[in-house]
């Protein structure tokens, strides 16, 4: 292609980063409440808009595949190594759920002028570094536990491809169903100005007291 749309362009990048930064603020992502909302079971946006971008992203793709726009290795499958795949994952999961963020998201806040935002971005940045500057003397633990070189789903089980994408889109109604449930049940999820509004003022709408609920402020 001549035009620079490439997987490695900066224009591709800059374009992918601002649509992408665009959609989480819409979802209200922007927002530390909506993260801390689904580690808490009383927000599912989350999960809804991270599966869903699942699904479209596994059903394009294939469906591309299938119709020979794209060769069928014109995706790089990374190799697993799983003990690092379980303590990275553990310790990003622990950041979320006491930031609120995730990096995506720190940096959409951030944009929109959060300070706690900022304390998160920095944090992350300084974590980078210690990882970058110790990551020689870990690379016997980084590279342990090797898996299968490339697999996807359905090399790993044996399946058709249609059959573990129609698994997913199954697991996805569910879950999308039984989160709208707790939702419900736990008074959530967040609305626009929940997500929006200074933290005390939130706080005295989700929490009212008799002084805030007669319509004084102390």
């Amino acid at each position: 292609m001549s035009i620079p749309f490439y997987d490695g362009g900066v224009a591709s990048g800059l374009l992918a980063g601002v649509l992408f930064g665009y959609v989480l603020e819409a979802a209200g992502f922007g927002s530390a409440r909506k993260l801390t909302g689904q580690f808490s079971l009383k927000d599912f946006a989350v999960f809804k808009v991270m599966f869903t971008a699942v699904l479209v992203a596994a059903v394009g793709l294939y469906l591309l595949r299938v119709g020979g726009v794209i060769a069928g290795n014109a995706v790089f499958v990374p190799t697993l190594f799983f003990w690092a795949i379980a303590a990275g994952g553990m310790l990003i999961g622990a950041g979320f759920a006491l930031g609120g963020y995730c990096p995506g998201t720190s940096i959409v806040g951030l944009a929109s002028g959060r300070i706690d935002a900022l304390v998160f971005v920095a944090g992350m940045v300084g974590g980078t570094a210690v990882f970058a500057y110790g990551f020689e003397p870990m690379t016997g633990f980084y590279f342990a536990a090797k898996g299968p070189d490339a697999q996807r789903l359905p090399d790993l089980l044996g399946l058709p491809e249609w059959q573990i994408l129609a698994g997913l889109i199954v697991i996805a109604i569910l879950g999308f169903r039984l989160g709208s449930r707790l939702e419900r049940a736990r008074g959530g999820p967040f609305t626009a100005e929940d997500v929006c509004v200074p933290g005390d003022a939130a706080g005295a709408k989700n929490n009212p007291t008799p002084s805030t609920q007669a319509g004084y402020v102390s």
